[in-house]
């Protein structure tokens, strides 16, 4: 049996339109992921002993549930209830699925800063917010701004599930476009590549990043 690539070709509005939906659901997801998972992951080290075991109680059960069984009870449970259509629902399963992840990069990278620095900044008359805005939190920026660049490509794989709850991404306009010309290996050869070059791209992003911010001890 011979390839027939003109079905790329054919259907490249359809691709363009999948790729668009695909970048924008994901720069979204992780647009509501980063405060969801920056005000978790200070919550885990907070003193507060209930902030902190809620906290951690999100951490665990999100990070414990599979996403595409995350993404089909918000859509067919929270969304229902709030009116959420199958793309805000998929946007929310995404972010908090993402946030866990951020809130466990933000708080090992807090934690990474030596304690004598919170020590001295509150012996200097800091207050506690004071000390984590001025003194912890910048320094654990370049710590964390790697993984959490990071954590972007992995949404943007995972934004794959979507089409489970209907949200015409690139995976399911791949899924139409093969059930109506039963050229699989073509569309989903061409789909892969899609995604590697994306991911790829922004891993050399990352890369740069990396050695801009990296940390020297």
């Amino acid at each position: 049996m011979g390839f027939d690539w003109s079905v790329i070709l054919q259907n490249q509005d359809l691709f363009v339109k999948g790729i668009w939906l695909t970048l924008k659901i994901s720069a979204l997801s992780l647009l509501f992921s980063i405060p969801i998972g920056i005000v978790a992951g200070l919550l885990r080290i907070s003193k507060n002993r209930v902030l902190s075991f809620i906290a951690t109680c999100y951490v665990e059960v999100i990070r414990g549930v599979p996403l595409l069984v995350l993404l089909i009870w918000i859509y067919f449970v929270i969304g229902k209830v709030l009116h959420l259509d199958d793309y805000w629902s998929a946007v929310g399963g995404l972010s908090f699925f993402s946030g866990a992840f951020i809130a466990e990069i933000v708080r090992s990278g807090i934690q990474a800063v030596p304690k004598g620095q919170m020590e001295a900044a509150r012996s200097s008359g800091m207050s506690y917010l004071q000390a984590m805005r001025f003194i912890i939190l910048p320094q654990a920026f370049r710590r964390v701004l790697p993984p959490m660049a990071s954590q972007f490509i992995i949404l943007i794989k995972d934004s794959s599930l979507v089409s489970v709850i209907s949200v015409v991404d690139l995976t399911l306009i791949g899924k139409n476009i093969v059930s109506t010309t039963f050229r699989s290996l073509e569309v989903w050869t061409f789909i892969a590549l899609i995604y590697f070059v994306m991911t790829f791209t922004l891993s050399r992003v990352i890369h740069f990043l990396e050695k801009r911010y990296r940390v020297v001890e």
